[in-house]
């Protein structure tokens, strides 16, 4: 059956010393809905500006929809500054105010939202309230809102996190960002499924998926837990990992695949990512079914 997606969020180039690099959350999510058969756009904010001539080019090569992407006359297209010391650790600096930090609410795009079969959206898109006061009028109109939680300090609140927990039907974290905002809202336990029905009682959603890096995933649904060890592939790097094992986790459920199958082909679709640099490479459908037969 024909499935539609709304991406909401930051669009913007990772500045490296050597290279820039086309990302955003958002945008990944898309892509990778795009590779792997639901259509997909993004409502976001580009300036009008080469840099956003550029990044438009290379999300509509990729086939998703970027007729929900505004443009800013003032305001530059997106920028995160990226830096690594000896040890390879990064650092970035996301440049504020940005266009994205202002994506307007108007008809054409509300309208996309009631029509789409699940809403995605992210807490670094809340740095600013332009953004912010779109997205919260955006979520009273999705029929299904999964929110892809990316705690990016200094640009997240507890409070405000919780609010857009309140507002979801779905919502995917990493195991870190688990026991932050677990502890942020009165846990004192470090259990990883205690955490999770924690959360899922005090903001009464219904799914919660949790990503563990090489170990693999947790998906608690409907008062029962799925798990998958993940798969064991050379890593080239493991950027976009996360956005491509979520869009391959929406996909499934949205397909009614069944859980077990779902999660499990959402961390082979992670995994094969990771063996390749970049976020959005090029993967062939055949090689998620080998890692996933174990051959």
């Amino acid at each position: 059956m024909y499935k539609n997606v709304i991406c909401f969020g930051e669009v913007l180039w990772d500045v490296f010393p050597a290279q820039k690099v086309a990302g955003g959350a958002p945008m990944n999510v898309a892509i990778r809905l795009e590779s792997i058969g639901i259509s997909a756009a993004v409502i976001s904010r580009t300036g009008m500006d080469e840099p956003g001539e550029e990044l438009l080019s290379i999300i509509k090569s990729k086939c998703v929809d970027t007729s929900l992407i505004q443009h800013d006359k003032a305001l530059p297209t997106g920028e995160v500054l990226v830096q690594a010391d000896s040890n390879g650790i990064a650092t970035y600096d996301i440049i504020y105010p940005a266009a994205w930090d202002k994506i307007e609410l108007n008809d054409r795009n509300t309208e996309a939202v009631k029509n789409a079969d699940a809403f995605v959206f992210g807490s670094l898109a809340c740095r600013d309230n332009i953004s912010k006061n779109t997205l919260l009028a955006m979520l009273d109109l999705a029929p299904y809102k999964i929110f892809d939680v990316n705690l990016r300090p200094p640009f997240y609140k507890p409070e405000l996190t919780e609010q857009l927990m309140n507002k979801s039907d779905f919502i995917k974290l990493n195991n870190e960002e688990l026991l932050i905002i677990a502890g942020a809202m009165g846990s004192r336990t470090n259990n990883l499924e205690e955490n999770t029905r924690f959360i899922a009682e005090k903001t009464s959603t219904s799914t919660i998926c949790i990503t563990k890096g090489k170990d693999g995933a947790t998906l608690f649904t409907k008062g029962f837990f799925y798990s998958h060890p993940g798969y064991t592939v050379t890593v080239e790097d493991t950027v976009g990992c996360g956005d491509s094992f979520l869009a391959a986790l929406i996909s499934g459920l949205l397909n009614k695949t069944g859980y077990t199958e779902a999660l499990a082909f959402a961390c082979a679709t992670g995994a094969i990512v990771a063996t390749h640099k970049g976020a959005n490479p090029l993967i062939e459908p055949s090689d998620i079914e080998k890692l996933m037969r174990g051959k």
